[in-house]
């Protein structure tokens, strides 16, 4: 009788699981196992991490499901590449499964892991799973990658079929999961070394109820997407980012929905997560794009050195308040909304001259979705080094798009209380408020608030004399 270890990594759910599935259909016997892998969890700046609580949640959850359905989960705490092959050897498994992970380091580790189980006689395969195109799944007519959304989205829509956003039923094989071996006990949030943070207090729930009950609720307000989306203050987006990332949702599910719905709202979602495979299609064929520029010309931009301009955008005092108040929420929450993401982004690389890398690091650190293909496609894309259409020269004023997305200033006053009494004419920009009626306020600017680091329409022509080296190299949208 085959046996069959499933190893869950970014996928931690029981339901349309690709790995999952194909085990339990083509296994008499198959085992669940998670590991916190501690070569990962070693790398993290701090104990209290939000995202290792999420995960540690949700690996809960995951374990009572597959309990409910006759099996478990096998949770270890060590280096992942030496941990499954000790495990599938000691249940004497036949073959591993797990879903793929398109990131260097996870593709390095999972050779390294085929190689040891290799050499144990047992078969290591991968699945597509977290996307719904991976690799050269979407080609241009001349057969090579996409390096401008716009014609991959087209590409992606014409390639699209119900099969790929069809379920894998894997309730239909549940009979072939194996029940735990004995004295299997889940470890506690303190046993790996972490403590609990703030997300229960957010209001975030992990776990595949944590992901329906969003999705639920979102279905509900799907229609006015494209309306709503870039006004942080308004509940207009999914806040779904998290579960996709962990895989306590299914993308197929996801994408099947908003196709099926249709409509100017859904189609404007779908487009968010045909986005997420464009960014995931990058990495894979361009991993270089890891500590450099996707336009390899782009490279010879020369960042500012600015040591104490970084540290007041990272800590909130630019005395721009769209800015600050952003950067409070991340610092938070973990959470930033998109329009701010590009807003901040924008602000750190075209006004104040520093290098995205530095940005793109904090991010990482900072937001409980942090998925490293999507993180550098973002900031590249804010910073004019990646895969764009719009050359350099697109520069955010941080003032108007506060005036445009923010227009009553309520998002701005809910993370930056000092400005609660300043009239709406300056929330955006406070400096411009009379000093007699900064006293009234409450909100001198230089004292309750910071002054400007920076004034916006001199960095916009220091940006454009940094892009100078690279004049005439933007892309085109022509692609086909």
């Amino acid at each position: 009788m085959s046996s069959a270890l499933v190893w869950f990594r970014r996928d931690l759910r029981d339901f349309d699981h690709a790995a999952l599935y194909h085990a339990l259909k083509h296994h008499r016997k198959v085992f669940c196992a998670f590991v916190f892998d501690t070569v990962i969890l070693d790398a993290l700046p701090q104990r209290a991490d939000r995202r290792v609580e999420f995960i540690h949640a949700s690996v809960v959850e995951l374990d009572g499901a597959l309990r409910a359905r006759g099996g478990g989960l096998i949770v270890r705490h060590g280096p992942a590449a030496e941990v499954i092959p000790a495990l599938a050897a000691a249940l004497g498994v036949t073959a591993v499964l797990a879903n793929r992970d398109y990131e260097p380091a996870a593709i390095a580790r999972d050779g390294d892991v085929a190689e040891r189980l290799r050499v144990l006689g047992v078969g290591f395969e991968t699945f597509k799973d977290q996307v719904i195109f991976e690799k050269s799944e979407v080609l241009t007519q001349g057969n090579s990658p996409f390096s401008v959304f716009t014609p991959y989205k087209r590409a992606w829509l014409k390639t699209l079929t119900d099969f790929h956003l069809k379920a894998y039923p894997v309730e239909k094989y549940a009979a072939s999961l194996a029940p735990l071996p004995d004295g299997e006990m889940l470890p506690s949030l303190p046993d790996i070394g972490f403590e609990p943070t703030n997300l229960v207090e957010l209001g975030i729930k992990p776990g595949m109820s944590g992901g329906r009950k969003l999705f639920d609720d979102f279905l509900k307000r799907i229609g006015r997407y494209k309306a709503k989306r870039d006004f942080p203050a308004v509940k207009g987006v999914s806040y779904l980012s998290v579960h996709l990332r962990f895989g306590t949702v299914s993308i197929r599910g996801l994408a099947r929905a908003a196709h099926g719905i249709g409509g100017e709202g859904a189609e404007t979602w779908l487009s968010e997560l045909v986005w997420r495979d464009f960014y995931f299609q990058i990495l894979w064929h361009h991993p270089r794009v890891i500590g450099a520029s996707v336009r390899p010309g782009y490279d010879r931009v020369r960042w500012d050195d600015a040591p104490a301009l970084f540290a007041a955008w990272c800590e909130a005092r630019t005395g721009y308040p769209i800015v600050d108040a952003a950067m409070r929420q991340i610092k938070h929450s973990g959470f930033m909304h998109n329009r701010l993401r590009m807003i901040v982004a924008s602000f750190l690389t075209k006004d104040l001259g520093i290098d995205w890398r530095l940005g793109e690091k904090y991010f990482a650190d900072q937001l409980n979705d942090f998925d490293l293909s999507a993180n550098n496609g973002g900031w590249q894309w804010a910073a004019s080094t990646g895969c764009d259409a719009q050359p350099y020269f697109r520069i955010f004023n941080p003032v108007t798009q506060s005036e445009k997305f923010d227009p009553d200033g309520s998002f701005i006053r809910k993370y930056l209380p000092e400005l609660a009494q300043v009239p709406n004419k300056f929330i955006h920009a406070p400096w411009t408020l009379p000093p007699i009626d900064q006293k009234l306020a409450g909100c001198v600017i230089g004292t309750d608030y910071p002054a400007p680091v920076v004034d916006h329409a001199k960095a916009r022509e220091r940006t454009l004399a940094r892009f100078g080296v690279v004049k005439g190299a933007a892309g085109t949208e022509d692609e086909t």
